[in-house]
């Protein structure tokens, strides 16, 4: 008998009688029936197909999991966990714990750094010249306290940006603790490059070295450096940059007299009314 070329199906030879044509052809058509289903194993919606290790004959593979990969295991199709997801967090982060493989990394907690620990990435808690973002403010009112935490870090910096308020001119300052009779003083006032020693005492440390600052001026803005040593004594720097009641633009460089206990909190105030807007930012330094 005759077979045919690629599934080696058998058919009646050329020669053949033709009172066995019935025979042939149901033979012919199971050999197709019995290939055709080797080829198409699929039962399920998504199932794929592949070659097996026998001749025209396939392998089912069965749909996988929403968000599986298909991969390859031991030299065949396989549906594995994608990496997306091993992520469960929001802030998650994926490294190599060995070749090929990926591990999660959870986020870490506010203030934290990303460091290496036993060889792989590892949230920490930041060490010595760290910065961390404590807190924002936005000034308001006739005035705004800021709570300051300063547990843990050597050194405190206040940076304020776009201060203005809606009345008029006036001179700007703060109270740490909203103290009295702390004894703030000295300073240098640097106008157009000529300086000016300046002196305060009292409870408030002037950010305007003795002038009123243009209301609607943006542009305004100071840095406010706390020292916090080892002996509690909390020298006190300020750094600015403003326009007066003049227009003209102004610097100062501000050396405060030191403070003795714990700084929690600090008032602003504009002697020329209720703020309009202006941003205070508390960065805690390790």
């Amino acid at each position: 008998m005759a077979t045919t070329t690629n599934y080696g199906w058998t058919t009646p030879d050329d020669t053949s009688l033709v009172k066995d044509g019935a025979s042939a052809i149901r033979t012919l058509g199971t050999s197709v029936d019995t290939t055709t289903k080797n080829l198409n194993p699929e039962t399920t919606l998504g199932d794929i197909s592949f070659r097996s290790s026998t001749s025209n004959v396939n392998t089912r593979v069965a749909i996988g999991s929403s968000g599986q990969n298909l991969t390859v295991v031991a030299g065949a199709p396989s549906w594995a966990a994608s990496a997306t997801s091993v992520l469960t967090t929001t802030g998650d982060t994926l490294y190599a714990s060995a070749a090929n493989t990926l591990q999660r990394l959870g986020i870490g907690s506010t203030g934290q750094v990303l460091t290496v620990a036993s060889g792989v990435p590892s949230w920490a808690t930041s060490s010595a010249g760290g910065m961390t973002l404590l807190s924002t403010t936005t000034l308001s009112g006739a005035t705004t306290t800021v709570t300051v935490s300063s547990t843990g870090y050597n050194r405190l910096q206040i940076d304020i940006t776009g201060v203005t308020n809606a009345t008029s001119n006036g001179e700007f300052y703060f109270k740490p603790n909203n103290q009295t009779d702390q004894g703030f003083y000295t300073g240098v006032k640097n106008v157009f490059n000529t300086k000016t020693m300046i002196n305060y005492r009292g409870d408030s440390l002037y950010l305007t070295a003795g002038n009123n600052i243009l209301r609607t001026d943006a542009t305004n803005r100071w840095t406010v450096i706390l020292d916090y040593p080892a002996d509690s004594y909390h020298p006190i720097q300020i750094y600015g940059k403003f326009s007066n009641d003049g227009s003209n633009n102004e610097e100062m460089n501000l050396a405060g007299t030191t403070m003795n206990n714990a700084i929690t909190s600090l008032v602003f105030v504009n002697t020329g009314g209720d703020f309009s807007t202006g941003t205070v930012k508390v960065y805690g330094v390790k």
